[in-house]
């Protein structure tokens, strides 16, 4: 087969692109037009490694140099075993530590996550990455347990089948308290969410972290109507005694922010407030810019196109994704313009992934003022690196304005402007 396959790429063209992506992990990543070379990613990875730089933000260097050490092409399950070996190292440590510094154990616990996180990274699309993915979930349960105060993995029943969240409450909280839904993005996960979100449990705010649809443990496919999914974890959310079902905010950041904008609308008097970090609204689903977005997105380390399909009913292809995600445009449905909860736009001007123009077309439209965070020299979600990484965004944009929209004494000084 790779004799045939070699022969018909030769030509190029859209029929290599189909028969690549129907034979096998070792073509995967030729498919997409102007991605990297294994040897560009190796030294984009590496460098956003140094410099705390999504996907690799909290990754060692050292580690990361180590697993391409033994890494000699793009391999899906190649790629999954490197990363994996490494990450394995992390585990046993962290097993042999839990028999004595349960926090030194959550610890490691947390390396072993994050490598074998990035080891399914983008999506789980290989035999390899598919089993990494199982492993940074053994590996984030492991690190949970340890956790003060608990997260609780709940599981909440959704069309025959179940959403799965994690719920985290803050320690010695007094009567009900205020819960922000967080839903991850195109390529992060539930597991991203809690991590990060952790941060605002000393200001007496919860959370409940849910994967996006198409992704990790998602009940259903992203379509026109996958909102639902959301609200019925509102609902639940709104079922716990422990949460002040008049305190509810929800988050996402890129294609999690489209999930958070569409429940600003849908579900506005369910929400107290909304947080969308480079919310893809119109122009980002229209055909003209997807056409130039999925092919070798320097922003985007590599494989768009196999991370966007991933997430459709039906989707195989980049020009799967061309043809249906125009129909996701929230100006196609109508949406735009209807009355909205309180929220706060968060988008980098110089974003290549979601045009900042529907952050724009976001703020002037709707019934009620929003507020925004527009970055000028900032990237995807705002970022800018060394100046404005994820971390800090989330400490001092993010947070501070979450707590003054809940209500909570106590709030970070830094606030949103």
């Amino acid at each position: 087969m790779p004799n045939l396959l070699d022969r018909r790429c030769m030509a190029g063209g859209f029929m290599c692109f189909l028969l690549l992506g129907l034979f096998g992990s070792r073509y995967a990543h030729r498919q997409e037009q102007g991605e990297r070379t294994f040897e560009e990613v190796k030294e984009e990875a590496v460098k956003r490694a140094e410099n705390g730089m999504y996907p690799l933000i909290g990754l060692d260097p050292a580690d990361v140099r180590e697993a391409f050490s033994s890494l000699k092409s793009m391999d899906n399950d190649e790629w999954a075993a490197s990363f994996s070996r490494v990450a394995d190292h992390y585990m046993a440590q962290a097993k042999e530590a839990e028999k004595a510094d349960a926090a030194k154990a959550s610890a490691l616990y947390i390396k072993a996550w994050r490598l074998y996180s990035f080891a399914r990274w983008p999506v789980p699309a290989s035999p390899g990455k598919k089993a990494a993915y199982l492993k940074a979930l053994e590996a984030f349960y492991a690190s949970a347990k340890l956790l003060d105060p608990p997260l609780e993995t709940v599981k909440i029943p959704f069309e025959g089948s179940e959403i799965i969240g994690y719920l985290r409450l803050p320690k010695n909280g007094k009567g009900p308290v205020p819960v922000v839904l967080g839903i991850s993005g195109l390529d992060s996960r539930k597991e991203d969410m809690a991590v990060n979100y952790a941060a605002i449990l000393q200001y007496g705010l919860g959370y409940l972290a849910v994967d996006s649809p198409g992704t990790g443990q998602a009940p259903i496919k992203a379509g026109e109507t996958s909102e639902r999914m959301f609200s019925r974890a509102l609902v639940y959310l709104e079922s716990r005694s422990e949460v002040d079902k008049t305190r509810i905010a929800a988050v996402g950041q890129s294609f999690g922010a489209y999930w958070a904008t569409k429940l600003a609308i849908v579900d506005h008097e369910r929400l107290k407030a909304v947080v969308a970090q480079s919310p893809p609204v119109d122009f980002a689903f229209r055909k003209d810019f997807l056409q130039k977005r999925l092919y070798g997105n320097r922003e985007y380390l590599f494989g768009m196109s196999t991370a966007m399909s991933a997430i459709l009913e039906n989707g195989h292809s980049a020009e799967d994704v061309i043809e249906q995600f125009p129909k996701l445009s929230l100006v196609t449905q109508g949406l735009i313009g209807k009355p909205t909860a309180p929220m706060l736009i968060i988008a980098g001007a110089l974003d290549t992934q979601v045009p900042v123009d529907d952050a724009y077309l976001l703020l002037s439209n709707g019934d009620v003022p929003k507020e925004a965070w527009i970055n000028p020299k900032g990237g995807h979600l705002g970022r800018q690196v060394k100046v404005y990484p994820d971390p800090v965004i989330l400490r001092t944009v993010i947070v501070p304005w979450l707590v003054r929209k809940l209500a909570m004494e106590d709030a970070p000084k830094a606030a949103a402007q």
